[in-house]
């Protein structure tokens, strides 16, 4: 069988690529979208043979465009789709700024509508797809200073859920990946007394992998998980049991 293209949204670096770098291993044709950074997403694509392509997930034409040159690129359809990259620009509600709020809605939610959009007939035509949706512990337990992002990443389970209903028929699943706290850059930023508070409230007493995402990413993405669709794994370490 002729491999399978697989898109991944903020492909090039953290959780993002972690997510690429296993496709890949698993035998998947991976291209990687980027924002921002060329020089780490030149260096990725050179160290680990992955195609990187910019475009800005949060403008619909754009998403068009780049999903349009990564088919031609490799050759055949996306039939994997992870919608991975998202922002953050925290504020409490009385300090958040309307820009603020929009571009982290359409970043982090409204993209992945956009990048669906752009697959979702052809996958529909061939009745197969796999939509990966990653969206955050903190859409299903709200935080202080992120009603944008919280609002964001939770609006991605009831999008995963109505989407996973129109497309079931048509051998499509689209389920959510809810992470907890993950050694990434962004978290980097926060300070070692926050940080010792929030691993002291998991569980299994350390921060998780973003390998340990990816792993999930491609039980999902894989052939045989045709009966799993409109779900969402936490993946957390037990800091939020459902």
């Amino acid at each position: 069988m002729t491999q399978r293209i697989a898109l991944v949204s903020g492909g090039t670096r953290g959780i993002g690529g972690a997510i690429s770098l296993a496709l890949k291993a698993a035998g998947y044709n991976v291209a990687a979208n980027y924002a921002a950074r060329d020089d780490v997403a030149k260096e990725f694509s050179v160290t680990h043979g992955i195609p990187v392509f910019k475009w800005n997930i949060a403008h619909f034409e754009e998403c068009q465009q780049g999903v349009a040159k990564v088919e031609k690129q490799l050759g055949g359809p996306v039939e994997i789709l992870v919608n991975n990259a998202g922002i953050t620009r925290d504020a409490a509600m009385h300090k958040m700024t309307a820009e603020n709020w929009d571009v982290v809605v359409q970043t982090n939610l409204s993209s992945s509508f956009y990048m669906s959009r752009a697959v979702i007939e052809s996958m529909r035509s061939r009745n197969f797809g796999r939509i990966i949706n990653i969206s955050s512990m903190n859409g299903q337990l709200g935080q202080f200073g992120q009603t944008n992002y919280s609002a964001a990443k939770s609006g991605l389970f009831g999008f995963t859920k109505s989407l996973a209903r129109e497309t079931s028929a048509k051998g499509i699943t689209v389920n959510a990946i809810a992470p907890g706290y993950i050694e990434t850059d962004m978290t980097k930023n926060i300070s070692p007394d926050i940080m010792k508070q929030v691993i002291a409230g998991i569980p299994v007493g350390r921060m998780g992998h973003p390998d340990e995402i990816a792993r999930a990413v491609v039980f999902l993405a894989a052939d045989d998980a045709g009966f799993i669709t409109g779900e969402t794994i936490s993946i957390n370490g037990g800091q939020h049991m459902e």
